[in-house]
């Protein structure tokens, strides 16, 4: 039998996304090979003749495979098969060349045979446009002069073809010893796929391979696959990473993968539709896990084609490309990209459930048994009535008992977080095909809340149970409007979890808190938690606080209109109800009051306070705020937001406690002034006296101590006569507490200073997070910038005096910032996907002396230092500026005064001032494109 007549017999035409004689035109190789032998033309000529074609022929064919996948970008079953006919074809003409024009033998012996067998996934007939050609060449001894030669002659032609070739020369021998060694030879021997070549040789080999090394190894393969898996996942991260790995990341193409080769291994299948006969899967998982299959392997199409190469991460560039290749279109309130990133997730999330039924099963059935002493000794646990334990999990001991009372399917989670055991797969299935019992009226039954509250706030673990009935469906089916947010994305490099994800990190970081787990990181939410405060309130508004995301309308205000409903549904009554309303409206402005404004100057917190009213409120606000940074991302949270919401959380209690009016300027300016004297009690009471009466009242209340007792010195060095005229001061010092570094300067008063210094710290690397900046009353200026390094850490110790050197040359003009950004504000190509919209708003009521502008856009290098200079070229005053940093998205805030010391209170002055703050970011943002 020819290879094409062993093709036809399974590729037909509708199973190729493009007929074959399309994709590879097997006519012109016959035509070349009979006019060579026709007209005698010499060997290399006919070898060198027929790689052309073949070159050719493979672009031909991949371009056409390529333009019919575009125009059925989910067709990823006959995409894989039409890229490994067409390879079949390639390799097999490679092997007519090497066997019958370069090294043709009319009378081969019985040693000189050789069959050539696609392993490993090209042996499964699955293939990416980018995939390596994994290749068997199996001979029947130990390897021929002839043999060696024929495989030489076809790499190198498939080398010419610019082919990846992973390939192996054994025998059928050598093969079984190698298999029973190595894992990774058994899995790749287990998909062999006879081309061409020899073909009783190759059912020998698979013969041999069934008898001699599968047999009665299951227990052994299943084991190395179970651990081979844990690995990979830990290696290549959870489900919900942001930017996954399309193969090897948990619930992608490897975890589909593994099921496979564990089934064909373990029950001998060669098509995973035979588990439905053999009972593993029902009908309608099976289906599951053909629509699984069929989106990652689509996807996974379109990223290579769109890279050009084998890349298997979804980073977020390539996310936006892929899901347009798709087809995938922004709708109101949600981009084309965020659709597409949520089935993904869904189809990952569905591979998760399918691999874990099937590898439980398998792992119960093939793992080796514990140590008989071990289960001797170990202490056997009890549960409850309608419960066994079946390998070590909680399982059913009567479905249809079990499915007679519906709040079992609540209770079952209870259960395991009582018992601390893992959920049986078996009774995982039974739950997600009867969700339909969870009806309006299971939801509305006061046991049915008494269970649900439990498993928040009983067991001390709420993170497993919800995180199991989400993924089983059980949370979107006792509350409907959580499965919107299931699974959904926000395209932005500042989430790093799906919504529904981040929402179960938020309740895990909220119950490690109260278990005590991060008192020394949280002082102040773990005294709070401590205290007392309504768990229920909390844990409810924690869940619901982003339930409206992806909507259209303002994900606040919404969420709080279905907290009005979802709350007194779960039990809750009027008075609590209200409550998590409230924290879901304004679940955001604790962080945005800390990070987004001066919380140095008292109208900041008078406003918070009269918002927030109460102190049990503030409580609960605090502690959801925290949670809820903490719950982005593993790295979101740190000291300098630590700092900014502890302090906030102080001022504001106390004000709340003892009465607003505590917050005055006089206040503050006399307790600062006093806690500075005791800092430098050592010095002469004249100059204590010169240097508290040269500051204005918005000095005081602006800096900590620290920086008083510095900027106190080096203006008693500025003014020394070694100083030079014009001089510019500089202290860098590390701000532990809040994870940055302290840069004073100190310098003769002149406009444009902030711009300079902007520019400067910007130039150098620096990531400005605060910027304060005050005159004195004889001509100088005194400004504090808090910085971070590229990593967004503090500077090393050892690398301030760098960075000093640095500060200065640019400060003195030998480096230009304009020209310097040329380069520094170039987007990354991953991050060019991201649409940040740029809002900005006057402010005239925040602060009692200063219009608050607010810049909301795009973040880059030299975006601070452009809106500084056009602010001073506009003669607009800058006294300080606050940044907050969300990934991509940056807010620069920007306390000012015009040049007569006023608000900008004129709406044409506001909308000049927008205007040239817009074209300085359009510019920025053409610079970073060239």
């Amino acid at each position: 039998m020819t290879l094409s007549e062993q093709q036809a017999s399974d590729v037909g035409p509708d199973s190729l996304i493009c007929p074959p004689d399309v994709i590879f035109d097997s006519v012109q190789v016959d035509d070349l090979l009979r006019g060579a032998r026709e007209t005698g033309q010499p060997a290399q000529e006919t070898r060198d003749a027929m790689v052309a074609l073949l070159r050719r022929l493979q672009k031909e064919g991949r371009a056409a495979i390529e333009t019919a996948f575009r125009e059925k970008p989910f067709e990823a079953r006959p995409m894989t098969r039409a890229y490994t006919w067409l390879t079949d074809q390639l390799v097999c003409a490679t092997l007519r060349v090497a066997t019958d024009v370069l090294h043709h033998k009319p009378n081969p012996t019985s040693g000189e045979h050789l069959s050539v067998i696609a392993v490993g996934g090209y042996g499964r007939g699955e293939m990416a446009p980018f995939s390596d050609v994994d290749l068997l060449f199996l001979t029947p001894y130990k390897m021929t002069p002839w043999a060696e030669s024929v495989i030489e002659s076809m790499l190198y032609m498939l080398w010419d073809l610019k082919l990846k070739v992973g390939h192996a020369s054994r025998t059928v021998k050598e093969c079984i010893r190698l298999g029973s060694d190595d894992f990774t030879i058994r899995t790749a021997l287990l998909e062999n796929r006879y081309l061409a070549g020899d073909m009783a040789l190759a059912r020998t080999l698979s013969e041999r391979l069934r008898k001699d090394l599968f047999a009665g190894s299951g227990r052994e393969f299943v084991e190395a696959k179970l651990a081979e898996r844990e690995t990979r996942h830990n290696k290549y991260g959870q489900r919900y990473v942001v930017e996954p790995n399309v193969k090897e990341g948990k619930g992608g193409l490897r975890d589909l993968q593994s099921l496979f080769w564990i089934a064909k291994y373990v029950h001998d299948v060669n098509d995973p539709a035979d588990l439905v006969d053999l009972g593993v899967f029902r009908p309608e998982e099976y289906q599951d896990f053909v629509a699984a299959g069929d989106f990652l392997w689509a996807v996974r199409g379109h990223l290579h084609l769109l890279s050009g190469r084998p890349t298997e991460q979804l980073t977020f560039d390539m996310q936006a490309s892929v899901a347009e290749a798709m087809g995938y279109e922004d709708t109101e309130g949600r981009r084309g990209v965020e659709i597409f990133m949520q089935e993904y997730f869904l189809h990952a999330t569905e591979v998760g459930d399918l691999t874990r039924i099937f590898l439980t099963k398998m792992e119960a059935d093939h793992v080796k048994a514990d140590p008989l002493l071990e289960r001797i000794f170990r202490r056997k646990r009890k549960v409850r009535d309608g419960y066994v334990v079946v390998h070590n999990r909680l399982a059913l001991e009567d479905d249809e008992a079990f499915l007679s009372d519906k709040l079992n399917l609540l209770r079952l989670f209870e259960e395991a977080l009582r018992t601390g055991m893992l959920i049986h797969p078996d009774a995982m299935r039974t739950i997600k095909a009867n969700l339909d019992l969870i009806d309006d009226g299971m939801r509305n039954d006061p046991e049915a809340q008494r269970i649900f509250f439990d498993l928040l706030l009983k067991h001390g673990n709420p993170e497993r149970a919800l995180r199991r009935m989400n993924e089983l469906g059980v949370l979107a089916a006792f509350i409907p409007e959580f499965e919107p947010v299931i699974a959904m994305m926000q395209f932005n490099m500042y989430h790093s979890y799906t919504v529904d994800e981040h929402i179960i990190q938020c309740i895990r970081t909220l119950s490690k808190i109260e278990r005590g787990k991060l008192t020394e990181d949280l002082p102040v939410v773990s005294s709070i938690l401590k205290g007392g405060v309504n768990r229920k309130v909390l844990y409810t508004a924690l869940l619901l606080h982003d339930i409206a995301k992806g909507r259209p309308e303002d994900h606040s205000i919404l969420g709080a209109q279905m907290a009005r409903k979802i709350a007194p549904r779960m039990g809750l009554n009027k008075a609590d109800s209200e409550t998590v309303e409230w924290l879901v409206r304004y679940h955001l402005l604790m962080s945005d009051m800390a990070q987004k404004r001066d919380i140095a100057d008292p109208r900041t917190v008078r406003e918070f306070a009269k918002a927030v009213q109460t102190v049990k409120r503030l409580d609960l606000l605090c502690v959801l705020t925290v949670c809820d940074i903490r719950g982005v991302g593993p790295n979101t949270w740190n000291n300098w937001k630590a700092v900014l919401i502890r302090a906030l959380y102080r001022q504001t209690k106390r004000a709340l406690e003892t009465g607003l009016e505590d917050l005055n300027r006089e206040n503050r300016g006399a307790e600062a002034k006093r806690a500075l004297r005791e800092a430098l009690s050592d010095w002469p009471r004249r100059d204590l006296q010169t240097e508290t009466a040269r500051h204005y009242e918005p000095y005081w209340q602006g800096l900590h101590v620290t920086a008083h007792v510095t900027f106190a010195e080096m203006l008693r060095d500025i003014g020394r006569p070694e100083i030079g005229e014009g001089e510019i001061l500089i202290d860098l010092h590390p701000d532990e507490d809040r994870d940055a570094t302290r840069a004073c300067f100190v310098m003769e008063d002149h406009p444009g200073i902030f711009t300079r210094l902007a520019g400067a710290l910007a130039l150098v690397g620096a990531n400005v997070v605060d910027a304060r900046s005050y005159t004195t009353k004889d001509g100088y200026v005194t400004d504090a910038y808090w910085i971070q390094d590229a990593d967004r850490n503090p500077y090393d110790a050892a690398r301030l005096p760098r960075l000093r050197r640095m500060i200065e040359r640019t400060l003195n003009g030998e480096v230009v910032a304009r020209e310097a950004f040329k380069d520094r504000d170039r987007v990354k190509k991953r991050e060019r996907a991201f649409r940040v919209p740029t809002h900005i708003t006057f402010d005239n009521e925040g602060s009692e002396i200063y219009t608050i502008i607010e810049v909301d856009t795009r973040d880059r290098p030299g975006l601070l230092y452009d809106l500084a200079r056009t602010l001073a070229a506009s003669n607009v005053y800058i006294a300080n500026a606050v940044i907050a940093t969300y990934g991509e998205q940056v807010v620069d805030t920007f306390y000012v005064k015009d040049m007569f010391g006023l608000k900008y209170h004129s709406e044409s002055k506001q909308r000049s001032l927008e205007k040239r703050l817009r074209a300085a970011i359009d510019e920025g943002v053409e610079r970073a494109k060239t």
